[in-house]
């Protein structure tokens, strides 16, 4: 059965700008160039933006015959033919929006991307390289003295360094969130659908509509979740001017995702973090909650597991887990003034009532469910009271809040001073973390888009009938999530948040029935790659917000980190004092300017003239904020009806208004997830369709000698990792902590996209796109001395496994072998026949091999397909057949033998 719901992608992928005197012309187009838009705008206002949405959608050759009336008709003299009046000005794949100063408006296009991610065949890139073009024309320019620092402010805030976007998948929202609006009832979406075109005057809501029976697919798109957008104030000025697809929201935080191998079944592990752009700051500047329940470095961590063999939301197996971290919601700052490396913790403000932890805690509820859990690692045992403060306000604020909520619905509150447990030499903390962690999972349970399987049923285990969450038909949801907080949200809280993450990954396993029980050990190909793509996330938030890497890591908890790393953690340490003493002032001007928070107005103090922005987060400061909530019934009303279900996920009125319901042939491209990911009009290789660059367990962390188990679920010895290539422990260690990704940090060589301007004026730009990878930051070069010792590292195991060494010379067989080799690579082509007949003639005992093609050029469309028996046929379609959601039957011998295997293994 066809999939009844699928995601719109966007018909806006690949944009050209077009520069005359008068007007800038954007030409956006789908991947497969078979759709454009147009957009158009105007250059002669000096400060307002006037912007004309063409409203048509043109095919190729209207899309040409319109720019070529454009260039005739603005050339100096008609048909002269020496100069153009159009220009093509740069390419692009995407806006990220509008921005003002002083002067005109310009516009932030993407010039470069790179795919860091695929989900079920949505592919995630990151920002690469932009592009920021004034739009009035030098004619009309008003000029301002300030203008250039302002935009000095404004570039300072790296696009290029972890910002993420995708065409076709919502990333400011949950996976959970995304396939359940998917799931939604059909009579919902038709008569969602029926009234979007009988309220709407939108003529785009209408474009498109099939109204074909039952042939028809119903796309979504969903509005964004804005708290984790961080162009939507860009964005703001065309958004109710524009068709939407022109409209890319970004997200900033971390994208990382690895392929765990299980015996040749591929299993993607991937990490996403969204930083939310409400009270966004540097580590010092921005602490506690604003007036709005908006608290500082909040991050939401999603890890998903999707068995890669089947790519399908419908069809496929898909699992995610969500928690969050996020500074104390109180009111409370640290002046840094003092030039200390802790400056003293104070309360700014008496707040009896919890006020400002009732408006955070009330966000949380609607977007997660219940039950909130809070587990705080703060020092609750100190000399002088410094983080104790925080511990004991946030302890008589959830005091006060629960005393209202049901009792079901309770927050649930942890403390535990992590600190106090490192120093001691009898207590193991990642034991007594991996305790929370069983219980948090137990109580939110996670998200899983299949029933149970039937050998869990065979197999009944005592810790998965323990699970809490929703049961569902379809599979099970997360209800509630893990909020955990230190005092900066960095070190303790990343290693607490891996702890809980690895639990997580147990029971996301065992549900996909990958694993025979809910529980992974350290030291196993799984628990090592997902503790290095957890270190990866770690580094990246704590280079956002605090301007060093991680001090502190999981091997620091677990006591086996090598001694180089104590002179590390101080070199992290200082780095991380310096950035906040003399860099954090400039970082947070710049995120103030960029996401709107501050507006340049003539006659107005400047942003660097401003003593502090602690009234530009905080509304009540500037005016009087509408009355304040019962002091008892804090929450909205609607959210605890509902609960432990998250209210956004409800389906209602309100959230359905949310949604944007079309129908479409089932063919048509706008939903047609498969050609979008496989792109079958196009000639493309297997480097760039498939992600081979990523970190997998099989090459990077499983042992390269003959015997050993392949199971990414066997424990191994510290010397028996894949890894070991890399020399002695020590040496290991330092390459894999140089290889975390960066904020700022460009792609390696290998890696990086080539520029996306052309020459050619059909719209058709090569896409800038590396392979795909989850490391921002190039290895750490050694000298000469050690690339030796690698290098002899290397070719041992070679010898140990194939039997050869490649340092020996080549006999005068192997290399007749490879020089006819070369020769039948060179003759595919017509263009190397004048290499290839020199290198016939100048050897001796090579086979002469000429092209048996007759074709005047090399040309897929002319290549004779070879006959394919009628059994391969039927195991292709059903192959196609199953990504679509199609299952074949089971024959009586595949039933008869899967029964004989149970039987024979379990009973």
């Amino acid at each position: 059965m066809p999939a009844a719901a699928a995601p719109i992608i966007s018909s806006v992928q690949k944009l050209v700008l077009y520069e005359t005197r008068a007007r800038y012309f954007l030409v956006g187009s789908n991947h497969a160039e078979t759709k454009y838009r147009v957009l158009k705008i105007d250059r002669t206002e000096p400060k307002d933006l006037v912007i004309i949405d063409d409203r048509h959608v043109y095919t190729q050759q209207e899309v040409r015959e319109l720019l070529g009336r454009l260039d005739l008709g603005n050339r100096t003299k008609m048909g002269q033919k020496g100069s153009s009046g159009l220009f093509r000005a740069v390419s692009a794949f995407g806006v990220v929006g509008f921005v003002r100063f002083l002067e005109g408006y310009y516009i932030v296009l993407i010039t470069k991307r790179r795919k860091m991610a695929d989900i079920g065949g949505h592919a995630i890139y990151k920002i690469e390289d932009t592009n920021m073009i004034y739009i009035p024309n030098d004619s009309v320019r008003v000029t301002h003295p300030d203008e250039a620092r302002y935009l000095r402010i404004f570039q300072n805030v790296d696009l290029s360094s972890n910002f993420y976007f995708s065409y076709s998948y919502d990333l400011s929202h949950s996976l959970q969130y995304n396939l359940t609006v998917l799931r939604m009832p059909l009579e919902m979406l038709k008569s969602e659908t029926t009234q979007a075109r009988q309220e709407s005057f939108d003529i785009f809501e209408d474009e498109g509509l099939v109204t074909q029976g039952g042939s028809g697919v119903f796309g979504i798109c969903s509005e964004p979740y804005m708290k984790y957008v961080w162009n939507g104030e860009l964005l703001e000025t065309i958004k109710d001017v524009v068709h939407r697809d022109w409209l890319l929201y970004i997200i900033h935080g971390f994208c990382g995702q690895s392929k765990l191998l299980i015996y040749g079944r591929p299993v993607y592990v991937t990490l996403i973090a969204r930083r939310s752009s409400k009270f966004a700051g540097t580590r010092f500047l921005k602490r506690g909650a604003n007036c709005e329940g908006d608290v500082a470095n909040e991050v939401e961590t999603e890890q998903m597991v999707c068995d890669a063999s089947v790519m399908s939301f419908t069809a496929g197996s898909y699992s995610s887990y969500v928690q969050v971290r996020g500074s104390v919601p109180l009111c409370w700052s640290q002046d840094i003034s003092t030039m200390m490396p802790k400056p003293p913790i104070t309360l700014d403000q008496a707040d009896p009532f919890a006020h400002v932890a009732a408006l955070h805690f009330d966000q949380m509820l609607q977007r997660f469910g219940s039950p909130i859990i809070i587990l705080n690692l703060v020092k609750e045992r100190e000399k002088r009271k410094h983080e104790r403060i925080l511990s004991e306000e946030l302890v008589a604020a959830v005091t006060y809040l629960n005393q209202f909520l049901p009792p079901e619905h309770t927050i649930v509150y942890i403390p535990w001073d992590m600190a106090k447990y490192t120093k001691s030499k009898l207590c193991n903390v990642l034991d007594r973390l991996n305790v929370i962690a069983e219980s948090v999972v137990k109580k939110t349970g996670f998200f899983v888009n299949r029933p149970d399987s039937y050998c869990s049923i065979l197999r009944p285990d005592e810790k998965w009938n323990e699970l809490g969450g929703c049961v569902i038909p379809t599979g099970r949801l997360q209800t509630g999530v893990l909020r955990t907080n230190c005092v900066d949200c960095l070190d303790r809280t990343n290693t607490a948040q891996f702890m809980v993450g690895k639990c997580a990954l147990a029971y996301q396993l065992y549900s996909l029935g990958l694993i025979d029980k809910p529980n992974l050990q350290f030291d196993t190909d799984a628990v090592r790659l997902f503790e290095e793509l957890y270190e990866d996330h770690g580094d990246t938030l704590s280079l956002q917000y605090g301007g060093s890497q991680l001090v502190h890591r999981v091997k620091t908890y677990r006591k086996i980190a090598p001694w180089t790393q104590h002179s590390k953690d101080i070199m992290q340490t200082l780095s991380r004092y310096y950035s906040n003493a003399f860099s954090d002032a400039d970082r947070q001007d710049s995120i103030n300017l960029f996401l709107r928070v501050f507006h340049p107005t003539e006659g107005k103090p400047h942003l660097w003239e401003l003593p502090t922005d602690f009234y530009l987060h905080h509304k009540n400061t500037m005016g009087l904020l509408p009355t304040r909530r019962s002091y008892t019934h804090w929450w909205t009303p609607e959210i605890i009806k509902h609960l432990p279900l998250p209210y956004d996920e409800v389906i209602c009125a309100a959230n359905l208004k949310k949604l944007i319901v079309k129908k479409f042939h089932k063919h048509e491209e706008e939903i047609d997830i498969h050609n979008e990911f496989f792109r079958p009009y196009e000639l493309s290789s297997f480097d760039d369709t498939f992600c081979l660059a990523m970190t997998s367990s099989a090459r990077d962390f499983m042992p390269k000698t003959i015997g050993i188990d392949p199971s990414p679920f066997t424990v191994r010895k510290p010397d028996e990792t894949g890894k070991s290539v890399l020399g002695n422990k020590s040496n290991r260690e330092e390459t894999v902590l140089q290889r975390k990704t960066a904020a700022s940090a460009p792609p390696p060589p290998s890696e990086e996209a080539v520029s996306s301007s052309s020459e050619d004026d059909s719209g058709t730009d090569r896409e800038d796109e590396g392979s795909v990878s989850q490391r921002s930051t190039p290895v750490k070069m050694t000298d000469a001395g050690d690339s030796a010792k690698v290098a002899e590292n290397v070719v041992q195991p070679m010898k140990e496994v194939y039997g050869i060494n490649l340092s020996d010379g080549l006999t005068e067989d192997d290399l007749s072998i490879y020089s006819r080799f070369v020769q039948l690579g060179q003759s595919q082509h017509k263009q190397y026949k004048s290499s290839q007949q020199h290198c016939c003639a100048s050897s001796d005992g090579i086979i002469k091999l000429m092209p048996i093609s007759a074709f005047s050029q090399d040309n897929i469309y002319e290549v004779q397909p070879p006959r394919v028996d009628r059994k391969s046929t039927e195991i292709f379609q059903a192959h196609i057949q199953a990504s679509k959601g199609v299952m074949q039957p089971l024959g009586k011998e595949d039933t008869s033998t899967y029964r004989e295997y149970i039987r024979n293994r379990y009973l």
